[in-house]
């Protein structure tokens, strides 16, 4: 990209704003993100790896419109070094993050029966048995605890092998890979030799499920593979983002326990609102519109052709990135943006995508923070943090925000 993108109107882009990562506590909202938000609907960015820069959306509808629009693509990213927050990207084929339609649509078929809500309503008493030991052990050996570490890490590793179809004897295995692969510590070598170990197991757990009739994952795509639906490559590339998927709702979650365990009328209104189905399912809507959980912006679009908005023109083949923290902080869509109101109804929040990109897997991360949280609240009368708030401590050189460990005691 150069210099000449300029505007259609002959107005001038805005300058190129370096965006390093900073190293965030709490769940503080990212500061050089609020500047470009007030800065205008459009800015331009340049992050710490990959070459040049991009255009970022930082407003609602124009956030969903460029997440809508086929005129942005997400295929045109692979093979291109666009600017980026992590130093390592080498996208693979089958990966729904860059396909666009149709392949999008044919590659999400192959798994999507393992996401509906019907196969969410069935996996739910199987993850809260699967809950209920950890919590029931935590609760035996008495506190003080680090949640994270006996409870919000463990519990989505096992839902999520569970539902790609992980046998028990290599999860941790599989778990200790996805934890090298989000993160941005120890370079481009340390992520590719994780990637290598993880996406061979795949390979061959998909081939050893070709024809099988199970209802994981690793089954559904070996049999998809096995009838030409898919390629063997495209299977082993849907598969790996959707295992590693399960770690952000550790970090999800443990910023939402962070929220309520340092904010006492944000914990009593919570209590209060799980008293009917509803008034809970809009609170948990607002803490994941509020929680900042991501560092930065994730992954870009590039422009097929020109297109003008905001009287600039994004040419074609300008990197674009989207904001949905941005997005979900628009003062047009949601009054009072800044405040936590767990009342706040209706809310449309981006926190899970929106387009074709919507995440696959929302429905099941929903569901294992409704658990965690409603179970914990249950199960820890007095819940409480066992340090002062500003010294739980959190990850670092991570492309998800949260805490590094959550030291709790109750009763």
């Amino acid at each position: 990209m150069t210099e000449e993108s300029t505007a259609l109107t002959g107005r001038e882009p805005p300058p190129v704003r370096d965006w390093l990562a900073h190293e965030l506590d709490g769940t503080v909202f990212d500061p050089v993100l609020s500047e470009l938000m007030s800065e205008g609907p459009l800015t331009r960015i340049r992050l710490p790896h990959g070459e040049g820069w991009a255009w970022l959306a930082t407003r609602y509808e124009d956030v969903r419109t460029i997440t809508n629009d086929p005129r942005f693509s997400r295929a045109e990213v692979v093979g291109r070094q666009v600017t980026r927050l992590a130093p390592h990207f080498k996208p693979r084929p089958g990966s729904l993050a860059f396909a666009d339609q149709p392949d999008h649509n044919r590659l999400r078929r192959a798994v999507a029966g393992a996401f509906t809500v019907s196969a969410m309503r069935r996996l739910r008493p199987r993850a809260q048995r699967i809950l209920d030991p950890l919590v029931e052990e935590l609760v035996r050996q008495g506190p003080p605890a680090d949640l994270i570490e006996r409870v919000l890490e463990p519990f989505p590793l096992r839902v999520v092998s569970e539902v790609m179809g992980v046998p028990v004897d290599d999860r941790e295995q599989v778990h200790s890979w996805t934890r090298q692969i989000i993160s941005t510590s120890g370079g481009a070598e340390a992520a590719e030799r994780a990637k290598a170990g993880m996406y061979g197991w795949i390979t061959e757990a998909i081939r050893a499920r070709r024809g099988s009739a199970g209802e994981d994952v690793l089954s559904l795509l070996g049999a998809a593979v096995g009838r030409g639906e898919i390629s063997e490559e495209e299977a082993v590339g849907l598969a790996g983002p959707l295992q590693i998927g399960g770690e952000a709702v550790t970090h999800n979650c443990g910023q939402m326990l962070f929220l309520l365990l340092t904010r006492p009328d944000l914990f009593r209104l919570l209590q209060s609102s799980r008293g009917t189905p509803e008034s809970w399912d809009t609170a948990l809507d607002e803490l994941l519109r509020w929680i900042p959980h991501r560092t930065a912006v994730g992954l870009a679009r590039v422009a097929l052709q020109d297109v003008e908005l905001h009287g600039l023109c994004i040419r074609a083949g300008d990197a674009v990135h989207v904001s949905y923290l941005a997005a979900n902080r628009d003062p047009e869509v949601f009054p009072g943006p800044d405040l936590i109101d767990v009342g706040r109804d209706p809310n449309p929040h981006l926190s899970f995508g929106n387009g074709p990109h919507h995440c696959t897997g929302a429905v099941l991360a929903r569901l294992q923070l409704e658990l965690l949280l409603h179970t914990l609240l249950d199960r820890l009368p007095g819940l409480r943090l066992d340090v002062p708030a500003e010294r739980v401590p959190w990850r670092r050189q991570t492309m998800i925000r949260g805490p590094q460990a959550l030291p709790v005691t109750w009763g």
